[in-house]
């Protein structure tokens, strides 16, 4: 099962070369990039680790990549992410975020639906690995 959250999740993976082309195009709105981390990529976690601080200041593409790779080399079996943050109205707002690498083997994601009282149905979420 392919776990698709974010921009771009339901194309092939992208390649560094594409990657390298959307943080340009971050970098050109003057928007931050971040990187982010995590082995649970359930739909609720929206809590995943950084990778450092989001680098607000930083102009070259290289220098995301550079952090990337350091990133893929420390958690290469993860999901790792980029966010790319557009703090023009004083706010440090997720404008992009997509998936730039994930394990070989990816978790599987059930939902169970549940009829409850006054015929309402709850879904609950359940990672299968």
């Amino acid at each position: 099962m392919r776990i698709t959250q974010g921009c771009f999740s339901f194309l092939p993976d992208l390649t560094d070369e594409q990657i390298t082309a959307q943080v340009e195009y971050c970098l050109s709105r003057d928007w931050a990039v971040g990187i982010e981390y995590t082995d649970e990529p359930h739909p609720r976690n929206t809590f995943w680790e950084m990778w450092g601080n989001p680098m607000f200041d930083l102009k070259d593409a290289k220098g995301v990549m550079m952090e990337l790779d350091d990133c893929r080399k420390a958690h290469g079996e993860k999901y790792i992410r980029m966010n790319a943050f557009d703090s023009t109205r004083g706010l440090e707002t997720v404008t992009m975020s997509f998936i730039v690498n994930r394990p070989e083997i990816e978790p599987q994601i059930v939902m169970r639906r549940t009829e409850v009282d006054g015929r309402a149905i709850r879904y609950t979420h359940e990672v299968v690995r």
